[in-house]
């Protein structure tokens, strides 16, 4: 039997975060009880996994991300098509507070993406 698993990100913020990834993804915020330690959104549809996010006393380090989340804004497009729906969601996050950093096109093996951070510098791919 499969797993349902949770994705955790560590944070300063845990309230601003939520907000920022519900808007982006579609989810809902759930109730903390009053707590701002941590925060949590989840798929209304009951599909996709369940976002926690915590506070923490360090800051995130420059290093890279080991693990990061694609998330699938123009699933099935391709070329010009497929860009030009990945910029509007990028403008869209950009609003939101994200940060755009840059834009990888398609080549022999890979469709474009254009690869982003959320509000705390948490790196993101516009799949």
């Amino acid at each position: 039997m499969a797993k349902e698993i949770q994705v955790t990100y560590d944070c300063a913020d845990p309230g601003a975060q939520a907000e920022f990834w519900a808007q982006a993804l579609g989810y809902r915020v759930q109730p903390t009880g009053g707590s701002a330690d941590w925060a949590a959104i989840s798929d209304p549809d009951g599909k996709g996994p369940r976002l926690y996010f915590q506070r923490v006393p360090e800051a995130r380090t420059e290093a890279k991300n080991r693990l990061h989340l694609d998330v699938r804004s123009a699933p099935g497009l391709k070329g010009d098509e497929r860009m030009a729906v990945l910029e509007v969601e990028a403008a869209r996050l950009e609003e939101l507070g994200a940060k755009r950093l840059y834009r990888l096109e398609s080549d022999e093996e890979n469709e474009g993406i254009i690869v982003m951070a959320d509000p705390e510098e948490n790196i993101f791919c516009l799949d």
